[in-house]
């Protein structure tokens, strides 16, 4: 694999954030629901998340820094060797660097000897080691986080399996599921599968927190004479009073009918915007408007104070 810096295009240097904004940007444009059938695209969607997966782990980032592992993961092998040392200038076999004592007992010169007569205790290499996390971006359909769902996913590599949707799922949430990362090492757990979550747009609802906001239209004589109506709502239809005389964007609050209570987190509520539509012409209420003196008129337009 590529230097995984490179990949997602930040700086060695790059915060933590900056990977994360890195690795979204390019795997929703590199996503193989987006990309059906282009193999290019899949895999440059693999050689991302395989970076993110390296660098987004502070443990495994240090160590490819310090040229530990590769950018697969892979143990690199070590730096030095008794030849290396051997090879050094007068005065300076065997130390540990320029004014450092030589560290006889240290795990590295017992390994080194070990790896020379074929002795002493077992290498660390060959202890059972836990395989990597994998990283996957997930697009949800807006109902789905909110109410709780259940969403096959396809990986990468071919696999496919069953994703929960908790209810009130956010965007940006990570689910972990365990077990379904990489294969382990010798014996070793295999890691988890890191599902980020991305939410949907909805053509009526937009959440705001626990809360969720919608538009609902009504009628020029529902808003004047008021009433019960039908309005949408997460969890389906459910019938609600207008007030008389209410006016384009009169806001009405439907309690606990936002996002379920999730996570130490309380049920949120919908809030209904009202946008009352004239409808098309009628000679009716033309008729009746053009003889029509309000007792109490009003001025949808107050003047405003000319600037200084």
């Amino acid at each position: 694999m590529d230097d995984p810096y490179k990949i997602l295009g930040v700086t060695r240097d790059a915060t933590a954030d900056d990977i994360r904004r890195a690795y979204r940007k390019l795997a929703k444009r590199h996503h193989p629901d987006l990309n059906p059938g282009d193999a290019q695209a899949e895999a440059r969607f693999k050689g991302v998340t395989a970076a993110n997966d390296l660098l987004s782990d502070p443990a495994r980032r240090a160590r490819f820094d310090r040229g530990e592992i590769d950018a697969s993961g892979q143990e690199q092998a070590p730096r030095s060797s008794w030849r290396d040392h051997a090879d050094t200038g007068a005065g300076r076999r065997y130390s540990a660097g320029a004014g450092d004592p030589p560290d006889w007992e240290g795990d590295e010169f017992a390994d080194m000897f070990s790896s020379m007569f074929g002795q002493g205790r077992g290498r660390a290499s060959d202890a059972p080691r836990r395989g990597g996390d994998d990283r996957y971006a997930l697009t949800t359909a807006f109902l789905d986080a909110l109410n709780g769902g259940t969403q096959r996913v396809i990986l990468p590599d071919g696999r496919s399996l069953n994703a929960r949707i908790p209810p009130g799922t956010t965007e940006g949430q990570v689910l972990r599921l365990r077990g379904q990362g990489r294969p382990g090492v010798k014996g070793g757990a295999a890691g988890d599968l890191l599902l980020e979550i991305h939410v949907a747009s909805h053509p009526l609802f937009t959440r705001d927190g626990q809360d969720i906001r919608m538009a609902l239209p009504v009628s020029l004589s529902e808003a004047v004479l008021g009433g019960p109506v039908e309005a949408p709502t997460p969890t389906g239809p459910v019938r609600v009073r207008i007030p008389p005389g209410s006016d384009t964007g009169s806001e009405l609050r439907l309690r606990g009918r936002g996002a379920p209570k999730s996570a130490g987190r309380p049920a949120g509520d919908l809030y209904a915007t009202l946008q009352v539509m004239v409808g098309p012409p009628d000679a009716a209420l033309t008729a009746f408007l053009q003889g029509w003196t309000p007792e109490h008129p009003t001025d949808p337009r107050p003047p405003t104070e000319p600037p200084p």
